[in-house]
């Protein structure tokens, strides 16, 4: 268990104008916010984020997705972070997110979900990392 995991508000998130709410929301739920970055990412960043999923049907879409527009990335600090934000942020498809979680509250549908949160600590760091240069140092 890890205090460290890591997010990004996606970019139907900030071209909607959610992104000051979303991070306000985090705070509120006890997240402390020890990096933030304002980017946008090319294809080929995106594409490597998301390697993991390049076998998938859905993987030229998530990239063009996550290329459409500014995002921002952040590393928060919480006990038991991963599994504490994974209840924040709600489940990835919005209808099925109890209520007042992230993506019920700002998620248009499941491909445009607001906002993407680690999945365990491994993933938190190797997340972390593509964005930021010491993922343990902040």
């Amino acid at each position: 268990m890890s205090n460290r995991t890591f997010t990004m508000i996606k970019p139907d998130a900030v071209a909607n104008g959610h992104a000051g709410k979303i991070l306000d929301h985090i705070i509120q739920a006890g997240f402390k916010v020890v990096a933030l970055k304002y980017t946008r990412l090319t294809a080929e960043q995106a594409g490597a984020f998301y390697a993991v999923h390049k076998e998938r049907p859905f993987y030229g879409e998530l990239v063009s997705f996550m290329t459409s527009g500014p995002i921002y990335a952040a590393i928060l600090e919480k006990d038991n972070a991963v599994a504490d934000f994974r209840n924040v942020i709600g489940a990835t498809n919005p209808e099925q997110a109890a209520e007042g979680t992230i993506r019920r509250l700002y998620a248009k549908s499941i491909d445009a979900n607001a906002i993407h949160g680690s999945d365990s600590d491994e993933n938190a760091e190797i997340e972390g990392s593509f964005f930021f240069s010491a993922f343990e140092r902040f």
